[in-house]
């Protein structure tokens, strides 16, 4: 028997039409909910679809669950499936609601709210950073002054890096308090901060096991990748995953995060940090990472990954091994200043000197106009590499961002 699919939202962003792609050719019979009109699908799009929905908003729950409920008198819903962080909570609700097998409520707030995530883990013995979840003014600055400055304050939902600020001072906790509006009753995550570096851990889980998986690493980390316009931040998947023994202490955290927020099958995606206090944990999303990051997974690992996705959620089990033949990363390539792209420079002695290795390749035509450094890696200009070994792909990186220079007028 065919297993019917409901995927939210498979137009945007763009790769988002790789899951229904992967979904149909694992024999799933796909129904996509999104929020463009029927007819502006491509036909390519269409062929893979056994039927579509168009709603108002993905993220509206009592919408989502309307088209939800139309699907479902007409065939039985096996799955319900929802990849970006905004629309996770909506899809849960109404699994729940409509009796579909998938990831829960609780498990999807765990994943969610960080405060409470980290609660939940230190009681399971995962290293966490001190943190707190407040809408006190009082409360926050209490906690500020038993932990010490610097201090981590982001949304308590917060995706990554976004709406994330370092604070230093007393001073800068004021104005950080008042630019989240906690005054006016507003919740923020409160953390101490972790020096060390940073860096990534991803899967693929069935039933809670984990399929597949990866470690990424970030030069330089995020926050200071994503303050300063002269750096060309980089993140590079290792392909020593399985060599080196040091990569033991994350996957043996990851598996007892996973067990703690009670990830069932699902992609995840789990940020840490390693430095004088150890190995600690950041944050987790139930759902893929972002930035493409799958693309380098499959550059460096000779496997169509959201194929092995959609094995996982239709048939509860891989379809390839993963080769770890490549390490693979990509460099974000800022304009020298905000504006309007003007042209490059070092880019074909770049291709000459590292032509075979160069994945893909992002350099937005002359008068595009600029997006600011905190808009994030494939914001501007960007080039994805990989390489066998390891270091000599940090080198070759680290040689990318020094030779070409993105000019803006």
């Amino acid at each position: 028997m065919p297993i019917d699919v409901v995927f939210v939202e498979p137009c945007f962003p763009v790769n988002q039409r790789e899951f229904v792609r992967a979904l149909h050719a694992v024999g799933a019979r796909v129904t996509g909910i999104g929020e463009r009109p029927k007819g502006s699908l491509d036909p390519e799009l269409r062929s893979w679809l056994t039927h579509y929905e168009e709603i108002p908003n993905v993220t509206s729950e009592a919408a989502l669950e309307r088209a939800v409920r139309l699907v479902q008198s007409k065939v039985q819903i096996d799955r319900l499936e929802a990849t970006i962080e905004a629309h996770v909570m909506a899809a849960a609700k109404v699994r729940e609601k409509c009796g579909i097998p998938g990831t829960t409520v609780k498990t999807t707030y765990l994943c969610r709210d960080k405060p409470t995530m980290k609660e939940v883990l230190r009681q399971a013995g995962v290293p966490c950073a001190q943190s707190i979840g407040s809408s006190s003014v009082d409360e926050i600055r209490a906690f500020a002054e038993h932990v010490g400055y610097p201090l981590i304050i982001k949304p308590r939902d917060a995706a990554g890096a976004s709406g994330t600020q370092r604070i230093e001072s007393p001073a800068g906790l004021a104005q950080a308090l008042a630019e989240f509006k906690v005054d006016k009753g507003a919740s923020v995550a409160v953390e101490e901060f972790i020096e060390g570096h940073e860096g990534f851990w991803d899967t693929l889980t069935v039933g809670g096991k984990v399929i597949h998986e990866w470690v990424c690493h970030y030069y330089p980390n995020v926050l200071d990748a994503m303050r300063h316009r002269w750096i060309s931040p980089q993140f590079i998947c290792t392909n020593r995953i399985d060599a080196v023994p040091g990569y033991l202490d994350i996957k043996e955290m990851g598996r007892k995060v996973l067990g703690a927020l009670e990830i069932d099958t699902s992609a995840t995606h789990m940020e840490g940090f390693y430095g004088p206090k150890g190995l600690k944990f950041s944050e987790i999303g139930c759902r893929p990472p972002g930035v493409r990051a799958w693309d380098l997974y499959a550059a460096g690992n000779d496997v169509d990954i959201y194929r092995e996705w959609a094995m996982c959620v239709v048939h509860g089990r891989p379809s390839q091994r993963l080769s770890r033949r490549f390490s693979a990363g990509i460099i974000a390539l800022r304009p020298d200043r905000d504006g309007r792209i003007a042209g490059y420079e070092g880019v074909q002695a770049i291709e000459r000197a590292y032509g075979q290795w160069i994945i893909d390749m992002h350099l937005p035509a002359v008068g595009t106009p600029t997006q600011p450094v905190e808009a994030g890696y494939m914001a501007n200009a960007w080039m994805r590499l990989k390489h066998p070994d390891y270091d000599e792909l940090r080198r070759m990186m680290d040689d990318v961002g020094e030779t070409v220079k993105v000019r803006a007028r």
